[in-house]
């Protein structure tokens, strides 16, 4: 089960929207916060692997765009800080820069469900193909990225970044997002979806809230990959992508 990015007491604010104006205010210390609590009990109540959407942490007096990932014991087994902030200016429409508040993540983050190995990113992650390689140079048959993409860049990179991350690995790829509400000062694309390893779209909800649900199977991202084997034919004789690290 994934949840959307800000979840619960974070840096969406339910009247007014993501900013950074709300982060440091709804900021969580990890494993102490309510939400961290909130998603324990939901993932151990529901005997679930949860994704809890993302929520800003602070630490060390640091704030990081968080996604926190549980186990159906409660147990935290994964969590990522966004490691590429939303910097962007597209003049006459849309301008944002998470760098004033918020600091980037350092490291690649993947975790096993079962047999499944799952990378995980969030929102503006999704636009950096080598982020993507690695989580599938270590294993990862599925790619999520809780996010919320606005009213511009949404409508022309949601559904194609998807499809593409889908495409350059051979997985499963899934964007969740809040909903649309236009009241917002942030308002959100919305259009949560799923794609399949050869980067169709089998599943997409639209702008309202809306629960969508995929059967995720080893055997198809195993068949694609045996059928079209890109991982295989890679020239690292001229180029090779490495993980540097920290």
């Amino acid at each position: 089960v994934v949840s959307t990015q800000s979840t619960g007491s974070s840096g969406i604010n339910a009247e007014y929207g993501y900013g950074n104006q709300y982060f440091a205010e709804y900021a969580e210390e990890i494993p102490d916060g309510q939400t961290f609590n909130h998603l324990k009990m939901l993932a151990m109540e529901h005997k679930i692997h949860l994704i809890g959407g993302t929520i800003p942490e602070k630490c060390d007096g640091n704030l990081y765009n968080t996604s926190l990932v549980f186990d159906p014991e409660g147990e935290m087994i994964a969590k990522h800080r966004k490691v590429h902030l939303f910097d962007i200016d597209i003049p006459g429409k849309f301008k944002f820069k998470e760098s004033d508040t918020l600091c980037p993540g350092g490291s690649i983050t993947t975790f096993h469900v079962e047999d499944f190995i799952v990378g995980l990113g969030i929102c503006y992650d999704i636009r950096f193909p080598e982020q993507a390689h690695l989580m599938r140079a270590q294993g990862a048959h599925i790619m999520i990225y809780p996010g919320a993409f606005n009213m511009t860049t949404g409508p022309v990179y949601f559904e194609l970044l998807n499809r593409s991350r889908a495409v350059d690995n051979q997985v499963f790829c899934a964007s969740i997002a809040p909903a649309t509400d236009y009241t917002a000062t942030y308002t959100s694309w919305g259009h949560s979806l799923i794609c399949s390893p050869n980067g169709a779209v089998i599943e997409s909800a639209l702008h309202d809230e809306q629960i969508i649900y995929c059967d995720m199977s080893l055997g198809e991202v195993k068949d694609i990959r045996d059928a079209i084997p890109t991982w295989k034919q890679k020239r690292n004789d001229i180029y090779k992508l490495i993980h540097v690290q920290k």
